[in-house]
């Protein structure tokens, strides 16, 4: 298979990433801060699938099993804002305007996240994952509390799924990506939790907090909090995630590795 070398994809960036923005139509505060991934010409390595358990899909391995599995992500993602704007929630009138436009911005997002990455994978002559199928049975989706408290997991679980993900990545290309769509994520996570609850927008759920050290001689030294966000490997991810897919798209992700 042949290879772009990375420098090269990165100035391709800002002419292949333009279509992407074209189905937004709204700007929230956070629309625009990286929403379409960063998209670029993607040429993977490490194409081939691994052995998939009996009736789960496989994302495969290397740089293309990485990808496929954010690809399975933002495929459940985009299912459950489908949903959700079809639902009594949404439909109803005790929703807010300010709420509804929330859910169109990340409806959006993730439809283009999740297209992106199939596009990306096809035109790279890699095999995308098959379209999955949601298992959203345990939502309710007239109820606003059931819908944020799974919008609210969802988003979390996206974040800290980039974040552990990182390090099975191998092109610096794709690192680089990934880094763009996290800080989308973080941001649809960070005013999910403030719909839930005004003003907790980040948790110790999510963040560790450590004391920093006092540096050796200063003397104008204040006490301070560092933070570190929250990751997981891709089998925790899979162990969540798969509670929300139907038989028969269930993932494993073994080959990530």
């Amino acid at each position: 298979m042949s290879t772009t070398p990375n420098s090269d994809l990165l100035l391709q960036e800002p002419r292949v990433e333009q279509p992407l923005y074209t189905p937004i139509k709204r700007r929230s505060f956070f629309m625009y801060a990286g929403a379409t991934a960063g998209a670029t010409a993607l040429v993977l390595s490490g194409c081939s699938k691994s052995d998939s358990s009996p009736g789960m899909v496989s994302v495969g391995s290397g740089d293309a099993g990485v990808l496929n599995y954010a690809y399975a992500l933002e495929q459940l993602e985009a299912a459950f804002y489908t949903q959700v704007r079809t639902g009594g929630y949404y439909m109803g009138s005790s929703i807010t305007a300010a709420e509804k436009a929330i859910f169109d911005d990340l409806y959006y997002h993730e439809v283009i996240h999740r297209d992106f990455f199939r596009a990306a994978i096809m035109g790279a002559s890699a095999t995308p994952i098959k379209s999955l199928t949601p298992n959203f049975s345990a939502v309710d989706f007239t109820s606003k509390t059931s819908v944020l408290a799974t919008a609210k997991a969802f988003e979390d679980l996206g974040v800290a799924a980039y974040n552990g993900a990182g390090q099975y990545i191998q092109s610096a290309t794709y690192l680089y990506i990934a880094g763009k769509i996290v800080s989308v994520e973080a941001r649809h996570a960070a005013i999910i939790r403030d719909l839930v609850s005004e003003n907790t927008f980040v948790g110790n759920d999510i963040i560790t907090l450590t004391s920093a050290n006092k540096a050796m001689g200063d003397t104008n030294y204040a006490p301070a909090n560092s933070s570190l966000e929250r990751s997981m490997t891709p089998s925790e991810v899979a162990a969540i995630a798969n509670n929300f897919l139907a038989e028969g798209s269930k993932l494993d992700v073994s080959g990530i590795r």
